[in-house]
């Protein structure tokens, strides 16, 4: 599948890195902090959760909220590790999400004592991480130029 999938541009690695390192810098505030966000930031949440059920979309918990949020930020991560790092190890870029999760979780059960670590957290970042990844790819598929080497054979009618 590496040949399939031709390396990003330039420009689009500089771009991964201009958006990409403030949004680690940001994950890493969210997530290695004492303070947990729903103490921080519960307005949020509660406007949230009170606009989907006004919906009626009520089987909404905060429980839910939380491993959705999960997924959804860890969805970068799969973007930022598959378009930096080169397309021979293109499968490590399947790794990073759940190390960095691990990572986290780990600093937070062993060092920010107040934070709450989770095996539920682990898995709901590693599917956003593995869900960025696949998105990536599709967009490179899809939307990626070809080099005239790499188009597919075509089919003749005899």
């Amino acid at each position: 599948m590496g040949r399939l999938l031709p390396p990003p541009r330039r420009l689009t690695r500089v771009w991964a890195l201009v958006l990409g390192i403030p949004f680690l810098a940001g994950l890493a505030l969210l997530t290695l902090t004492p303070s947990r966000v729903e103490d921080s930031v519960p307005n949020l949440l509660d406007l949230v959760l009170t606009g989907v059920h006004r919906i009626g979309w009520t089987a909404l918990t905060f429980d839910r909220l939380e491993v959705l949020a999960n997924i959804a930020v860890f969805v970068p991560i799969g973007i930022l590790a598959f378009v930096l790092l080169p397309r021979r190890i293109w499968p490590l870029s399947l790794l990073i999400g759940p190390a960095l999760s691990v990572a986290i979780e780990a600093t937070q059960r062993f060092v920010l004592l107040d934070r709450a670590a989770t095996v539920q957290d682990v898995i709901a970042n590693s599917t956003g991480a593995t869900f960025g990844v696949a998105l990536a790819i599709l967009c490179t598929l899809l939307l990626a130029p070809r080099s005239p080497g790499l188009r597919p054979p075509r089919l003749e009618a005899s």
